[in-house]
């Protein structure tokens, strides 16, 4: 009974584990630099880019915050870029709001 119990537990381990390993792969971390142009700050970005909107790119994960978002200049790792551009680079707006 405990040796079937083990197996169910070991094989649900098997299954979930490469989904879980897949989602948690970050993005590389220099496809930024080579596709996308970063500013410190907001004003030099709207320089930059005076059609589009400015937004806030977590570079660690690659999702941006737009303006008066929650997150919006305050992740750890970050930039204010245009968000045309952000899009073409493969980087995609929150899905949750903040």
């Amino acid at each position: 009974m405990v040796r079937q119990f083990l197996t169910f537990v070991l094989l649900g381990i098997a299954l979930v584990a490469p989904v879980q390993a897949a989602k948690r792969t970050p993005p590389p971390a220099q496809y930024h630099a080579a596709q996308l142009a970063l500013f410190a700050t907001e004003s030099a970005a709207q320089a930059h880019c005076p059609k589009d909107i400015v937004v806030w790119l977590n570079t660690n994960s690659g999702i941006y915050h737009e303006k008066g978002m929650r997150w919006y200049g305050r992740t750890k790792h970050g930039a204010y870029v245009c968000r045309r551009e952000a899009d073409a680079a493969g980087d995609r707006d929150t899905r949750n709001g903040q």
